[in-house]
């Protein structure tokens, strides 16, 4: 235990809580970073992807770069473990399959889906509740969809 749980109430360092555009944007950085790097081909894929989506075109680009700060802040502290922890359940339902969809692009953009990356998206499944057909389908076009 530290001095500063004595003094301090654990409550005061506590981060804000995530809304969609953060749990999205969120999920798609800790897939990018599953690995222990992040390529420059995933940094590509999830910049054009949320370039892409409804939900961030009204954003300034003053706080979508203040939101990406502060994510890339939780995913130095915590590794993509903690970051995914408060990314998904931020993320609408309706919006988890495109979500899950993103991450294995982002994971493929490189070219090499390395073990860590295999089971960020297997745990990714069980934690976004998808359905194991309906995950493996997915899985199966964004294999299709970047070949060559």
């Amino acid at each position: 235990m530290s001095l500063f749980d004595d003094v301090l109430d654990d409550s005061s360092f506590a981060p804000e809580q995530f809304g969609p555009q953060e749990g999205f944007a969120g999920t798609l950085l800790a897939a990018s970073a599953c690995d222990g790097h992040i390529a420059d081909e995933e940094v590509g894929t999830l910049v054009t992807t949320l370039g892409r989506m409804k939900m961030y075109q009204n954003v300034p680009p003053h706080k979508f770069n203040s939101m990406m700060d502060r994510l890339l802040g939780i995913l130095k502290r915590g590794g993509p473990e903690k970051l995914i922890a408060s990314a998904i359940p931020a993320v609408p339902p309706e919006l988890r399959e495109t979500v899950f969809a993103n991450c294995c692009d982002i994971v493929l953009a490189d070219g090499v889906v390395e073990a860590d990356e295999k089971e960020f998206i297997d745990d990714l499944m069980i934690k976004l509740e998808l359905d194991n057909t309906r995950a493996k389908t997915i899985v199966q076009v964004m294999v299709f969809k970047n070949q060559g």
